[in-house]
């Protein structure tokens, strides 16, 4: 179903409006005022937020919506992206996919900002797999890292699946099957292919919602347990 046009909705990057149409629902109303803030969705008495990018800017404004509200932020993660350059006209100029897959376990890297919000009854974050495309263009003056090429802007090719975490035990079973009575972030690593970040990632947010705790050392690296 298509969204009519509302104010602010003009200036949107494409993967973020793409989003919410997919999120729509009849009956839904779209950017709404809300205790000082705008929202992306209203669903009832449920606000959904679309968040494509870093939950940090969210923290103050997550506050101030769950003490009235439940809030159910949806949040993208390329499992698929196709790196396209264009020109200055917007004509592409290549097209190639990244070598780079996101898993369901990059959320990790988001929740840290506020890992304790998962235990919140009012609270709740669905990831989308998507496969998008990352469009760049160049500009001398920045990005050097990519020599010059920059990011404009994602575009949604299609969502592939979702993942709703609304409790400890949904953010826990994300952890290996079979994971031994003691565990290392290593072990962590090495049982899902991920990467040692993640993996710290993850203790850390389990940790702060008391899923585990920590009870030795071996060498540098710390011990933990299911608690």
């Amino acid at each position: 179903m298509t969204i009519r046009p509302h104010i602010g909705t003009l200036r949107e990057k494409p993967l973020h409006a793409a989003l919410k149409r997919w999120y729509f629902e009849p009956g839904d109303r779209v950017e709404q005022p809300m205790n000082g803030y705008v929202i992306d969705l209203v669903r009832g008495d449920l606000l959904i937020e679309i968040q494509t990018r870093g939950f940090s800017s969210m923290k103050k404004k997550l506050a101030a919506l769950l003490e009235t509200h439940s809030v159910h932020v949806v949040h993208p993660v390329a499992i698929e992206k196709w790196i396209v350059k264009v020109d200055e006209a917007g004509a592409v100029l290549s097209r190639r996919k990244s070598p780079k897959r996101g898993t369901v376990l990059d959320v990790f890297g988001e929740l840290v900002s506020f890992p304790q919000l998962i235990d919140h009854p009012r609270f709740s974050v669905e990831v989308v797999l998507v496969r998008e495309d990352e469009i760049r263009s160049f500009d001398a003056n920045r990005a050097w890292r990519r020599k010059g090429w920059v990011v404009d802007e994602r575009r949604l090719i299609e969502v592939a699946d979702s993942i709703v975490l609304d409790s400890v035990e949904a953010l826990m079973s994300l952890l290996p099957v079979g994971l031994s009575p003691t565990f290392t972030t290593a072990d962590i690593a090495e049982s899902l292919r991920a990467s040692r970040r993640i993996a710290q990632q993850m203790t850390y947010c389990l940790r702060n919602v008391g899923a585990i705790e920590m009870v030795d050392k071996d060498g540098n690296a710390l011990v933990y347990s299911l608690t």
